[in-house]
């Protein structure tokens, strides 16, 4: 993503071309498995390492789960899909361990931020 400065993101990039129909299809089958009555857990980690920011986040239910993250050094989100909630779980927790390892500092972590 190019940026004009450090605080205007450039306004044409649109993440639905960039990220394809499967992915787009994928998140919209973990949507449907998830039932507006069911608890949803959604995290949201905030990583930042020299002038680098990346994001690690979690949705999950007791019909799967899905982690996303975002790092600036790669051209689009990677996300995994899990059928079991709690291997989910364990997987974010060890992915901010090794980026804490890996010298990324967390900024934020808690619910998605809004605004």
């Amino acid at each position: 993503m190019y940026m004009t400065n450090e605080f205007d993101p450039n306004p044409e990039y649109d993440f639905d071309d960039d990220l394809g129909e499967d992915f787009a299809e994928e998140l919209e089958d973990l949507d449907d498995t998830i039932d507006d009555d069911i608890e949803v857990l959604v995290r949201t980690a905030v990583l930042q390492k020299n002038n680098m920011v990346a994001l690690l986040c979690i949705k999950s239910a007791s019909a799967g789960a899905a982690i996303c993250r975002v790092d600036p050094r790669e051209t689009n989100p990677a996300v995994q899909l899990y059928d079991d909630p709690t291997k989910a779980l364990e997987w974010f927790t060890k992915s901010l361990h090794t980026s804490r390892r890996n010298g990324w500092n967390v900024i934020y972590d808690g619910l998605p931020l809004q605004g």
